[in-house]
């Protein structure tokens, strides 16, 4: 009898004529492949948690801010101030260069609200006019220092080692100068200093702060449970970082940057109001202030307005940057 059912010649084949090891190799062979199909959904699913839980941040941040009077006042403020900076005309039809030296350095009035300038022009349409260039420069500084933060940090934090040193060591000598101080340095051996020249000079010494935010990030995220299934499905690594990776890093980027926005508006003034900024026939706030700063006692306007003007505008990215922190800090939700 076990001779027998140990010979495959003789093995039985039930009423259907098929062969019952035969049968069990096959299902085994499919449960296998609902081992892997259900593994595979598995893995697909813990990638896609983090998803889910960004969608839940978001939404509960939006609820937030909409609750918050700082982010209000801070966003109307900023509305009115792009608006100023993108359609000028649409806050004064006069010209910012038609002068009239007759009335230099006149005082607010009727027919000119914030007076007249030095040269005879109307103050009021040239602060409008200043909008465009500081809001200008600060934005394109802000994208060329996140750029440089985001690829320097994502690099750093994931592959680590000496690419990791390499890089930290290159952050901490562009950190041994100041913005001011670095920009200041750069601008005084260029031989032009317009809007783009100024913004360089800004994105040179200032995306240091946004590569140690995404970096620190990166290192924290890069072994979560949701990136190694990542790894496992064979994604590569430029959607780890994109997909994966790089979205934990908005929230405190985001804060991050509104703030430094204003920052890099009132830098711009300060190197122009310096000497070593924008340089006419340039509209800005800065050189504004700085062609004014010897009129203070005769023709006080002169600083006030374009002063007044450069700090509400970096107030509103201020406040709007408090209250994206308040919002997306769980610690503070």
């Amino acid at each position: 009898m076990t001779e027998h059912r140990s010979d495959p010649a003789l093995r039985t084949k039930d009423a259907g004529g098929s062969d019952p090891l035969d049968r069990e190799v096959i299902h085994r062979d499919e449960a296998a492949d609902r081992t892997g199909d259900w593994a595979e959904t598995t893995l697909e699913a813990k990638a896609a948690g983090p998803d889910i839980e960004e969608a839940s941040l978001w939404s509960d941040a939006w609820r937030s801010l909409r609750k918050n009077p700082f982010f209000i006042v801070g966003a109307l403020l900023l509305a009115v101030f792009l608006v100023m900076a993108v359609f000028p005309q649409l806050f004064t039809d006069v010209d910012p260069r038609e002068c009239d030296l007759a009335r230099s350095a006149e005082g607010p009035s009727a027919a000119a609200w914030f007076g007249y300038d030095v040269q005879g022009c109307d103050y009021y349409a040239n602060v409008v006019y200043g909008a465009r260039v500081s809001v200008t420069i600060g934005f394109l500084a802000m994208l060329g220092t996140l750029a440089i933060g985001v690829l320097v940090g994502s690099l750093a934090g994931y592959y680590g080692g000496w690419i990791d040193s390499v890089l930290a060591r290159i952050t901490d000598i562009f950190y041994g100068l100041p913005l001011i101080l670095g920009a200041f340095i750069l601008l005084s051996v260029l031989p032009e200093r317009g809007v783009v020249e100024v913004s360089l000079a800004l994105i040179v010494f200032g995306w240091m702060t946004s590569m140690r935010l995404v970096r620190s990030t990166v290192v924290s995220v890069k072994e979560a449970d949701y990136v190694q299934a990542a790894r496992a499905l064979g994604a590569p690594t430029r959607r780890i970082l994109v997909r994966h990776i790089l979205p934990n890093a908005i929230a405190p980027v985001l804060v991050y940057s509104t703030i430094f926005i204003g920052t890099l508006i009132a830098a711009e003034a300060t190197l122009t109001f310096l000497g070593i900024g924008l340089q006419l026939p340039e509209i800005s706030w800065g050189l504004q202030i700085n062609s004014a700063q010897n009129r203070l006692r005769d023709a006080a306007h002169l600083i006030f307005f374009p002063s007044l003007f450069l700090s509400l505008t970096v107030l509103s990215f201020i406040l709007i940057g408090d209250a994206l922190r308040d919002a997306l800090d769980p610690k503070l939700r």
